[in-house]
């Protein structure tokens, strides 16, 4: 069997703040595993049990003291206020995903891990806030996720970390995939728009084309403020009649980096591993052993977990002593 592959050594920075897209997490894990298992109160788990699975190995990977988790609160967020049919062509969760919600949450928290939401916004906003605060005070920050959204957030202090491809996200890679830097990737998307989450942009205007744009013009209004320069009759004409859905469509991909914290304005101080967790994990690693290695988990960690676990899973624990749980690839 092939070795499972982790990120570089020489590219970890253990002292960043790193902040996981729990939700990108959550359908990744829903669409990894089979979804007919269960725990021993009938409820569906699978999802949950490729959740544990990611973090355990993210945890594994990393050794990142200064962590959170960060999850959308709900479906209705403040973007629908500015245009009611975001979002409008995407179906429900899968029925057996949605009572595994509360779930994740509580695995999360079983890890000793802040796990965050903010209602009325996304798990990116409260991402970009957080990346804000720290770099406010000096620290570096990794997001790990992969939603196209995130890298607007990229500077010389925020990377991306994909957790499928083990890849990290600087400027350049955001260059190479948009066309243009970090911070003319939300005018970018404002002309391409958005198939996925329904955002409008400009008709016949695709990527490419918008980096051309705005490499030429700087940004989305400097552009239609100039539209009347466009020598391509169908693609100026599209500028000046759909004006106002580029507009619309900026406000919809800016992530809010001043989105309120969760738990009451909790500070930085608060996203990290909890002390018990820390002082575990660190006891294993003086002894030489590797905290997550087959699964060896912190009580804590044994007891919240317990319940979310398939039944044929919890019976190998009470035999062994141990989670068998194997990480995703």
């Amino acid at each position: 069997m092939a070795a499972e592959k982790t990120p570089p050594d020489s590219e970890m920075r253990k002292d960043d703040l790193y902040l996981v897209d729990g939700s990108g997490f959550i359908f990744r894990a829903y669409f990894a595993l089979p979804q007919n298992l269960t725990n021993p109160a009938g409820q569906p788990v699978g999802a949950v049990l490729g959740f544990v699975n990611m973090l355990m190995k993210l945890l594994s990977d990393f050794h990142a003291p200064n962590i959170a988790v960060i999850f959308d609160a709900a479906r209705k967020n403040f973007r629908y206020d500015i245009y009611d049919l975001y979002k409008a062509n995407r179906d429900d969760p899968p029925e057996d995903l949605i009572p595994q919600f509360p779930m994740f949450r509580t695995a999360a928290e079983a890890f000793g891990i802040p796990a965050l939401e903010v209602e009325g916004y996304e798990a990116d906003d409260l991402i970009a806030a957080y990346a804000r605060l720290a770099q406010e005070q000096g620290k570096n920050v990794t997001i790990v996720g992969s939603d196209k959204d995130l890298y607007q957030l990229v500077n010389d202090h925020v990377r991306l970390f994909d957790p499928l491809k083990q890849k990290y996200i600087g400027p350049a890679e955001v260059a190479e995939k948009f066309g243009v830097p970090p911070e003319k990737v939300v005018e970018v998307q404002a002309l391409s728009g958005d198939s996925v989450d329904n955002i409008p942009g400009v008709p016949g205007i695709g990527p490419k084309t918008a980096a051309e744009l705005i490499n030429t013009y700087g940004d989305v209004e400097t552009l239609l403020a100039r539209a009347g320069e466009i020598t391509q009759n169908k693609r100026r004409e599209s500028l000046i009649e759909h004006a106002e859905n580029a507009r619309i469509s900026r406000k919809l991909v800016e992530l809010d980096r001043f989105a309120p914290r969760a738990n009451g304005g909790g500070g930085l101080k608060k996203l990290a591993i909890c002390r018990t967790t820390k002082r575990w994990w660190h006891s294993c690693r003086n002894k030489g052993l590797n905290p997550f290695w087959r699964g060896w988990a912190p009580p804590r960690k044994q007891l919240v977990l317990q319940p979310l676990l398939p039944h044929r899973m919890q019976h190998q624990q009470q035999n062994t002593h141990r989670y068998l749980i194997t990480n995703t690839p």
